[in-house]
């Protein structure tokens, strides 16, 4: 099985490829966040059945897959600003894991 990061580094150099890395195509990638998240809130709404209109209309499943969808988007973008991104989201979640966390 291909390693993460190796599969994020081969959706950025594609990128890179098509479109370049400049300041505005690592904007886009940025906003690109944005819509993914919309389209969990859009999941999520469509799994609650909050739009009487509509109905039910996605699953749990198709949630979390909205949110497999973020995360990729997020890891993409992280990986277009610095040559280490996990690294980089290490080093972050050891500062978020020491915290303290007080009721």
């Amino acid at each position: 099985m291909t390693d993460h990061w190796t599969t994020i580094r081969e959706l950025v150099a594609w990128l890179d490829q098509q479109n370049g890395r400049t300041n505005q195509e690592i904007t886009l990638r940025l906003l690109k966040l944005t819509e993914e998240a919309g389209e969990v809130a859009q999941a999520w709404i469509g799994h609650t059945g909050q739009n009487p209109r509509k109905g039910i209309t996605h699953t749990r499943e198709d949630v979390a897959d909205e949110l497999c969808d973020v995360i990729v988007t997020a890891a993409v973008a992280l990986a277009s600003l610095t040559d280490d991104p996990a690294g980089h989201l290490d080093a972050k979640i050891r500062r978020i894991a020491g915290r303290p966390r007080t009721p």
